[in-house]
């Protein structure tokens, strides 16, 4: 999965699906869909998060917050050790499962 991450297309992605990151439960729905679509690609939960926790620390970096459930994981990410952010992608993961 390293080798498949790409920010630009990441970017992309982003950008074409801004409203959905405007609401939280359409961000979770997002975000169902993807580990639905990464379960069927053979992708077992450890390498779901580790996806996971390269979509999160981009979107941290780079994306403005755009509800209060995002602000909160946006600040939990950034105070968080890596070992806690592995531990909040794994959490996501189950969240939207």
């Amino acid at each position: 999965m390293d080798k498949q991450f790409n920010e630009g297309k990441l970017q992309n992605e982003v950008n074409k699906n801004s409203e959905v990151l405007s609401n939280f439960d359409e961000f979770k729905s997002f975000l169902s869909g993807k580990v639905s679509m990464g379960e069927k690609l053979g992708m077992d939960e450890e390498q779901l998060a580790k996806a996971a926790e390269k979509v999160a620390g981009f979107l941290a970096e780079n994306q403005s917050p755009k509800n209060s459930e995002e602000r909160l994981l946006q600040e939990l990410w950034k105070v968080g050790t890596k070992e806690e952010q592995h531990k909040l992608a794994h959490m996501l993961v189950r969240l939207v499962k």
